[in-house]
């Protein structure tokens, strides 16, 4: 085997740049070839990037491709993986991994027959600011983690993203496109969840676009937008989950865990970085030093710099595959918080409590070594 593994891209939208122009900063993988159903986009992000244009088909076919990395809309993430593994490809795919526990058990039954693996973002859990969270965590910091609260509220996509059509679809909705941030980091940070409960809503049947070039053009809402989601994990802790593109503006912090000696503000999820809190009492406590390389700001948005490691998750993968190690964004981790998510949905249709059948170990940690070793 390489050490360094071929991959081909599948679906070349608006988070393949993303993908494409960080994995610079890694070793270990090097893009062979970009494809899309639409030879359009195919053909733009290759000539961006310089990396050949393929069909699917030819893609799945090309013996120089290793891994496929399935970037494609939720609603076919099974279908191309399967195609994938089927082909004897190892796959990553975007979060989030599976749409139900029967797509991800049929993907993880096919791969261990094929001696292939999975993987799947998000891979922010694996950020300065969120594996700090982790070793203080771990170290006991704030002694037991016993509550916590969770909220990630905007008033959705439509304002500004050309084709948001599929954020509000069966499949979408901010449990399945955002969630993942959020239950991937506190299964991280304190282990599986055994049963959650919710109640949901959908405020407006229809959201209207307002960026060109479809700007006035009025989609259909087939999903919830509004979620409060309570999450009892196997540890003991609570957590309450609010997840809502119905608000306006809200002043709740992305992540609080709550302990029996003190409290850990966690940043957004949705990113690598950002100031990681903890108190004890009503005063602040020292952190550690924290030099780790998946934290140094290095793109622009309009709140300011932030730090973007997207790709960490496929080069760990591909890392672990050349050193027949496991890979920490693997699909038992992802498949349970498909099942955690798909839970609270289901929760919110039927009112009662929904106890997880999946379980999972939280993915080893990425300390400071353990990251500079896999970047290039």
């Amino acid at each position: 085997m390489t050490q360094v593994l071929r991959i081909g891209l599948i679906g070349c939208g608006n988070i393949s740049t993303s993908y494409l122009s960080r994995a610079v900063n890694f070793k270990n993988i090097s893009f062979r070839a970009v494809a899309d159903v639409n030879p359009e986009a195919a053909a733009a992000r290759g000539a961006e990037f310089g990396v050949e244009v393929m069909t699917p088909e030819a893609l799945l076919a090309h013996p120089e491709v290793d891994m496929v990395l399935n970037l494609t809309i939720p609603a076919a993430h099974y279908a191309v993986s399967k195609a994938a593994l089927e082909a004897g490809k190892h796959v990553y795919s975007e979060k989030p991994y599976v749409l139900s526990l029967e797509e991800g058990r049929d993907l993880a039954a096919l791969a261990a027959a094929r001696g292939l693996r999975l993987g799947s973002a998000p891979d922010t859990v694996l950020g300065s600011s969120h594996q700090l969270a982790r070793h203080l965590i771990d170290a006991g910091a704030v002694g037991r983690i016993t509550s916590g609260t969770c909220a990630v509220m905007s008033h959705g996509m439509e304002a500004w993203h050309p084709n948001p059509d599929f954020f509000f679809l069966k499949g979408g909705g901010p449990i399945l496109d955002l969630g993942p941030y959020y239950i991937a980091n506190l299964v991280q940070l304190l282990g599986p969840v055994a049963r959650v409960s919710a109640l949901s809503a959908t405020p407006s049947p229809t959201r209207t676009i307002g960026s060109e070039p479809r700007r006035g053009e009025v989609i259909p809402v087939e999903t919830p937008t509004t979620i409060h989601a309570l999450l009892e994990f196997h540890s003991g802790a609570v957590i309450t989950l609010v997840a809502s593109w119905d608000v306006w503006q809200h002043d709740l912090a992305p992540m609080a865990l709550y302990g029996t000696e003190g409290t850990l503000h966690v940043p957004d999820p949705n990113f690598f970085d950002g100031p990681v809190r903890l108190t004890k009492g009503a005063e602040p406590a020292d952190l550690p030093a924290w030099d780790h390389p998946l934290g140094p700001p290095n793109r622009e948005i309009p709140r300011g710099m932030v730090a973007d490691y997207r790709t960490a998750g496929l080069a760990d993968m591909a890392q672990a595959i050349t050193e027949g190690r496991p890979h920490r964004c693997n699909d038992e981790f992802a498949l349970h918080v498909v099942e955690v998510m798909t839970a609270i949905l289901q929760s919110g249709e039927e009112g009662r409590f929904i106890p997880l059948t999946t379980r999972c170990a939280r993915p080893e940690a990425l300390g400071i070594d353990a990251a500079r070793a896999l970047l290039a």
